[in-house]
């Protein structure tokens, strides 16, 4: 995909404050070549080019609704197995063709990826379509649209950009995969052709089912003759069901077709051709660096009206953790305190539940926190409740996963102090616990060298022995990357100290962060400067510290004093539909993006050496340092793609 600058031919329409222009009935965005408009437009007898420019971008660009129309290209995408790669296209009407406030409307219709021996990638499971919904003017939202067929209006003057994304199965057979995208202009009144079945009908539909599941299902120690018959009976009925009016719209007279090859779309719809080529190499489900994000629990509480301890909050806090797997991120939940103590856990059930050990055994966790005290209320004293905790959990091998995250940020020594005495508890109990800190400084009150940056390099020294997980601001390093040394030298790994990094407030432009705003690259270079750095994990204090509200639908506003983002990775559904279901920022998808790249450079590594690896970073221009990184899509293909071509088996 070509991703330069903005073709000089096309005509800019007018701009009429902060929403665009371009909002007279029939404005001509340029390049539609002859379209005579006269009088209402029917899209049924025009092609859909000649009324809406259509073009793709990669993942890490910021598509607003200013963004003018490029060449279209096919879609040419290369994945590992267990892998979502991602990428946009934008839609941008030429004229308008609805008698509404709208441009018009268009049709979005996605086919399976089918490889030349038949496997497939499944619209809908392992092909997912969102659109990219403005926050404060930023494009950032990524809210679900039906599949495999939807409908999205569009605006006078305005780009509109959809994300797909595809799922990569750790099984699926590698090959090249093809699949096709229909872009069809329709009348704002026509229906949907996803038919919505009667209460009537789908209760039928289910008895029908059902009866099929009902023949199949009892054969288990059946003569085969018996089976045979069962199987022959359910083929019948199964194949009564599809031949049945619901289905109708799936049939021609030969049979049942596929809805990307409907003759009354083709010759007007605008085909886009996806090529995707999955290779062999699977990224490990556990992902190789511990990613550990927060949760804020009180904003769950608050928003969704949910108490402490019931059976509500329970299910509230499990869909949110078990959403935020699928990026590769080890979530856990807090509680903040006076002096930024943090209370976090990553299950809120006691050790002894069966839930804990659900959470805790799953691959896909790569470190999981045990909170110091209890975080629902019981009978136990706090101290015994520890110690039981912890003699669970020794005894368990998913064990080595687990940290306690005792303070955020300790400024002074009576903090610091605060930390070695729960540490101290922590490891009587357990003398192999891994206590974890986040900071920036040392004590302000007790310098613990000359200068500050010296101070902080000296933290561990001061720390030691109790604490194992040094996690350290990128903010202080700024653009001195030779820092790092000073850092990691006063480590003492061969005793298990390991060196964490974390963005917040800062790093502020041009370094990376997840800002909103912030280039995509520069949302996706946060993990290319752990590489290189050397860092062994990495923590985020939130992923959806929002203001507070009291109503699941209630505005999203960002806290006061912070940097619009800053805290806020995914949204609550509510506010953009009645769905109940997260809504991923396209920020954290880019976070995955970065995740994923790590595990590439890992492969490579593997191979060649880490020394190889950063110099492919350097050598494909995708990183140098915090200000120097690729601002363009392209030399990230051809890291990966040198990448999959050295490592292929």
């Amino acid at each position: 995909m070509d991703n330069s600058g903005n073709p000089q031919d096309v005509v800019v329409p007018p701009v009429e404050g902060v929403a665009g222009g371009g909002t007279a009935y029939g404005w001509n965005d340029g390049g539609t070549h002859g379209l005579n408009v006269k009088g209402p437009i029917d899209p049924t007898g025009i092609p859909t080019r000649d009324l809406v420019h259509v073009w793709c971008m990669p993942s890490t660009a910021n598509v607003g609704p200013q963004d003018m129309p490029r060449h279209l290209e096919p879609i040419n995408l290369l994945a590992a197995r267990n892998e979502r790669e991602s990428v946009q296209i934008a839609i941008r009407p030429k004229v308008s063709w609805s008698g509404s406030s709208v441009a018009g409307t268009v049709q979005i219709q996605c086919s399976d990826l089918c490889s030349t021996s038949g496997d497939r990638l499944i619209v809908g499971q392992s092909l997912l379509l969102r659109r990219v919904v403005p926050i404060l003017g930023v494009p950032d939202a990524l809210v679900p649209v039906d599949l495999p067929v939807s409908q999205i209006n569009l605006f006078p003057g305005e780009t509109t950009a959809l994300w797909i994304s595809i799922d990569v199965p750790s099984s699926q057979p590698p090959g090249q995969y093809e699949g096709e995208i229909a872009i069809t202009a329709i009348k704002a009144d026509a229906e949907s052709p996803v038919q919505i079945l009667s209460k009537v009908e789908k209760h039928q539909l289910y008895r029908d089912l059902k009866g099929c599941l009902d023949i199949v299902e009892p054969i288990d120690g059946k003569p085969l003759d018996e089976v045979v018959e069962r199987v022959k009976s359910a083929t019948t009925s199964l194949r009564r069901i599809l031949l049945s009016p619901s289905f109708s719209e799936f049939f021609s007279d030969n049979g049942p077709v596929d809805v990307m090859d409907e003759d009354a779309i083709s010759s007007l719809s605008i085909r886009m051709k996806l090529n995707l080529t999955v290779w062999e190499f699977v990224l490990p489900e556990t992902p190789s660096l511990p990613a550990v994000f927060g949760i804020s629990d009180t904003v769950i509480e608050d928003r969704f009206g949910v108490q402490q301890g019931t059976a509500e909050w329970y299910e509230a806090l499990d869909q949110h953790f078990k959403w935020l797997l699928q990026y590769r991120i080890s979530p856990y939940f807090c509680k903040w305190a006076d002096g930024m103590r943090v209370l976090t856990y990553t299950s809120p059930w006691p050790a002894d539940h069966p839930k804990s050990d659900e959470y805790f055994s799953d691959p896909r966790l790569a470190a999981y926190a045990v909170p110091y005290k209890q975080v629902v209320s019981g009978n136990d004293a706090a101290k015994d409740y520890l110690q039981k905790q912890v003699e669970i959990l020794r005894t368990k091998t998913h064990w080595r996963k687990a940290y306690f995250y005792l303070w955020d940020e300790p400024l002074n020594l009576e903090q610091y102090d605060s930390v070695r005495n729960m540490a101290s508890e922590i490891h009587a109990y357990a003398p192999d616990a891994r206590i974890l800190t986040t900071y920036y400084c040392g004590p302000n009150d007790a310098p613990l060298a000359p200068t500050p940056f010296e101070a902080f390099v000296k933290v561990p020294s001061f720390l030691r022995p109790h604490n194992q997980i040094y996690c350290t601001s990128e903010w202080v390093l700024g653009n001195r990357e030779d820092l790092v040394k000073d850092i990691i030298t006063e480590l003492q790994p061969e005793n298990g100290e390991e060196w964490w990094t974390y963005v917040c407030m800062g790093p502020s432009d041009p370094h990376p962060n997840w800002h909103l705003g912030m280039r995509g690259t520069q949302h996706r270079a946060v993990m290319w400067r752990v590489w290189k750095e050397g860092g062994t994990g990495f923590l985020y204090w939130g992923a959806n510290c929002y203001e507070k509200a009291t109503v699941a639908s209630a505005e999203i506003k960002f806290r006061h004093g912070l940097p619009p983002g800053d805290g806020v990775l995914y949204y609550p559904g509510e506010v953009f539909s009645t769905s109940h279901q997260p809504v991923a920022s396209l920020r954290l998808e880019r976070i995955l993006n970065g995740l994923q790249d790590i595990e590439y450079l890992r492969l490579y590594a593997s191979r060649y050496g880490r020394d190889e690896s950063i110099a492919l970073l350097e050598r494909t221009g995708v990183y140098f340092g915090p200000e120097r990184y690729t601002f363009e899509h392209m030399p990230i293909d051809a890291m990966r793609g040198q990448i999959f071509n050295a490592c292929r088996s």
